[in-house]
C-alpha cells in the first residue's frame, strides 16, 4: 500500500498552528487592508469637504456600498459551494477591489464616489465567503478559532499600517486626497500577486462535479438562531463612517482622525488572535456575546462623550470589540454547518447582516440630522445590549472546542 500523500493545504507555516494557505491569505489581507485603510478614513472628508456632499449622502453611499458587498457575499458563497471551488472567486474579488483605488481619484462629484465604492464592495463580496471557507478548509477543526483570529490580526496589521503610511503621504501631497487614492493601488496589487501561491481547497477541485446545494429548511436550528440574533445586533451597528463624523464634529482634523483609526486597528490586531484561541477553549458564543456587550458600552461612550479627548479611549476599545467578534463569529458559523455548505452559510450571514447594516446606516443618518450626533449611538448601544443578552441566553452545543470537519 502506498503511503497517503499529505494534504498540501495543511502544510505548516512559520507560525505554529497556522497552515501555509492561511498564512498566505493573511499576508494578502494585510496588503489589501493597508491599501483600503490608507483612504477609508479620508473618504467621508473627501465627500463633505472637497465634493461638498451632505452627511445624509455619506451615509447613503456607505450603506449602499456595504449592502452590495453583502449581497455578493451571499451569491459568491453559494456559487463557491455549488462548483466546489474557492480560489477563482478570491482572486477576482481582490483584483476588482484593487483597480477601484485609482478610479476614486477621478471623482468630480459624489455619484462617481458611489459607483467606485460599490465596485470596491462587489470585489469584497466576491472574495469574502469563499476566502473564509478556504481558511476553514485549510485548518484543523480544533485550531479553527486560531486560524480565523490569525487572519483577522494580519488583516488589521495592514489596517494599522495604512493610516500610518497615509499621514506622511498626505503631508507630502499637501493634503491632496486624489494623489493618495492613486498610491493606494500599489499595496493592493501586491496582495493580488501573492494569491498565486494559494492552493485550492474546494471539494469540486478534487471531484470535478457540482456539489449538493444548501437547503435553508435543512439548516441546523442553531445556525438559524444565531443568524436571527446577529441580525438584531446588526440593525444597530451602522457604518464606521459615523465614528469618523463624530470625531470631526467634536473638533478633530484629518490627521488626528487617521491616528484614531490607527489606534482602533492596533487594538484589533492585538485582540483578534488571542480571542480566536480563547474561543477554541471556552466556546465561540461566550466570546461573541462579550464582544457585543463591549460594543454597547463603547457606543454609549460615543453618545455621551463631551469632548474629543474621550475618543482616544473609545476608539481603541472599539478595536477590542472587533477583535472579540469578527473572526470568532465566522468560526462559529463554520462550526454549525457541514463542510460542503460552509461558504454558503458564511455568505448568507454576511448578506443578511450587511443588509441590516444598510438599514442601520440609513437610520443613523436620519437620527443624526433630526436628533443630533449622539442619537445614532444611543440607538446602536440599546440594540447591541439586547442582542448580547439574547445570545447569552440561547442554548448551543456545549462543546468548547470547534468540532472536527
Amino acid at each position: 500500500m502506498q503511503p497517503q500523500t499529505p494534504d498540501p493545504t495543511l502544510r505548516p507555516s512559520p507560525i505554529p498552528g497556522i497552515t501555509w494557505n492561511v498564512f498566505l491569505l493573511g499576508l494578502v489581507s494585510l496588503c489589501t487592508d493597508a491599501s483600503s485603510e490608507m483612504i477609508y478614513p479620508l473618504i467621508p472628508l473627501f465627500l463633505t469637504q472637497t465634493l461638498r456632499a451632505p452627511v445624509a449622502v455619506v451615509g447613503l453611499i456607505e450603506g449602499l456600498a456595504e449592502a452590495t458587498a453583502s449581497i455578493f457575499k451571499g451569491l459568491s458563497g453559494w456559487f463557491s459551494d455549488r462548483v466546489g471551488r474557492r480560489r477563482p472567486l478570491v482572486i477576482g474579488g481582490y483584483a476588482l477591489a484593487a483597480v477601484t483605488k485609482p478610479l476614486l481619484a477621478l471623482a468630480g462629484g459624489w455619484p462617481l464616489v458611489l459607483a467606485t465604492r460599490v465596485l470596491d464592495r462587489i470585489g469584497k463580496g466576491l472574495r469574502g465567503a469563499p476566502r473564509d471557507a478556504l481558511i476553514a478548509d485549510s485548518s484543523p477543526g480544533e485550531l479553527r478559532g486560531r486560524a480565523f483570529g490569525f487572519h483577522r490580526s494580519t488583516d488589521q496589521i495592514g489596517a494599522v499600517a495604512g493610516p500610518l503610511l497615509a499621514l506622511p503621504l498626505l503631508a507630502a501631497f499637501h493634503y491632496n486626497y486624489r494623489a493618495l487614492f492613486v498610491v493606494a493601488f500599489l499595496p493592493a496589487a501586491l496582495g493580488v500577486a501573492l494569491l498565486g501561491a494559494v492552493r485550492e481547497t474546494g471539494p469540486g477541485a478534487r471531484s470535478g462535479a457540482p456539489q449538493e446545494g444548501f437547503r435553508w429548511l435543512g439548516a441546523a436550528p442553531v445556525f438559524r438562531r444565531f443568524l436571527g440574533v446577529a441580525l438584531l445586533f446588526a440593525l444597530g451597528n451602522s457604518s464606521d463612517v459615523f465614528l469618523i463624523l463624530r470625531a470631526q464634529q467634536l473638533g478633530l482634523g484629518a490627521a488626528r482622525i487617521v491616528l484614531l483609526f490607527a489606534s482602533f486597528n492596533l487594538l484589533y490586531v492585538f485582540s483578534a488572535y488571542p480571542a480566536g484561541q480563547l474561543s477554541d477553549r471556552l466556546g465561540r458564543k461566550r466570546v461573541v456575546a462579550a464582544g457585543w456587550g463591549l460594543f454597547a458600552a463603547v457606543y454609549l461612550g460615543f453618545a455621551l462623550a463631551p469632548a474629543s479627548g474621550w475618543l482616544w479611549v473609545l476608539f481603541p476599545v472599539y478595536g477590542v470589540y472587533m477583535g472579540l467578534t469578527d473572526g470568532v463569529a465566522r468560526a462559529f458559523i463554520v462550526d454549525l454547518v457541514p463542510q460542503q455548505n460552509r461558504a454558503t452559510a458564511l455568505g448568507i450571514h454576511a448578506m443578511a447582516v450587511g443588509l441590516a447594516t444598510f438599514l442601520a446606516s440609513a437610520v443613523a443618518g436620519l437620527l443624526w440630522q433630526k436628533l443630533g450626533p449622539p442619537a445614532p449611538f444611543f440607538y446602536g448601544a440599546a440594540l447591541a445590549a439586547v442582542a448580547a443578552l439574547r445570545l447569552a441566553l440561547i442554548r448551543y452545543p456545549s462543546s468548547a472546542r470547534a468540532p472536527r470537519p
